[in-house]
């Protein structure tokens, strides 16, 4: 199962415990969002995409972030395709609705977009469409084994100022 493999990937860090099952679905960003009872934004969702070989690459980024087509074609110099899901279980081991960059089937190259670097805390999935944790930024970066903070998102700048003025309400 996807979600003990991600569990395992943290006993590292003594942090398997802090996976969180729930009674309801967590697979898209707004069901996250509305389980855990946090912003959308704080979701990081993990996107897949056909690397330059056969082996995909992750895009990890804010639950409100829209992949960039020419940020994405000008960091990596190839236009940003999508695996299908199947091409997404047989790279990462994760169904979508619980793909993330832990316990991965492949050793895969991760990103994490700046569009998470506003907030302290984000809720990655964790292998299954009912799961997550809540990790900092550096926990994130990290857990990951992440290459590297990239910008290939657009979309959640607009929403910046709301995004901070609604953190600091949640503290």
């Amino acid at each position: 199962m996807s979600i003990e493999s991600v569990k395992a990937h943290f006993k590292q860090w003594n942090r398997e415990v802090d996976v969180m099952e729930f009674e309801t679905s967590s697979a898209t960003v707004d069901q996250a969002a509305e389980t855990i009872g946090v912003l959308p934004a704080r979701i990081a969702k993990t996107l897949s995409f056909r690397g330059s070989e056969e082996i995909a690459i992750l895009i990890v980024a804010a639950g409100d972030a829209k992949v960039d087509n020419k940020k994405f074609r000008q960091r990596f110099g190839f236009k940003p395709r999508m695996l299908s899901s199947d091409e997404v279980l047989e790279q990462t081991g994760h169904a979508i609705g619980g793909v993330c960059p832990f316990g991965l089937k492949n050793d895969l190259e991760v990103y994490l977009d700046v569009s998470m670097q506003r907030f302290e805390t984000l809720f990655p999935a964790c292998g299954s469409t009912n799961s997550a944790i809540q990790l900092t930024k550096d926990e994130l970066f990290q857990y990951s084994s992440a290459i590297e903070w990239v910008n290939v998102c657009k979309g959640w700048e607009e929403d910046q100022g709301l995004s901070i003025v609604s953190q600091q309400l949640e503290v």
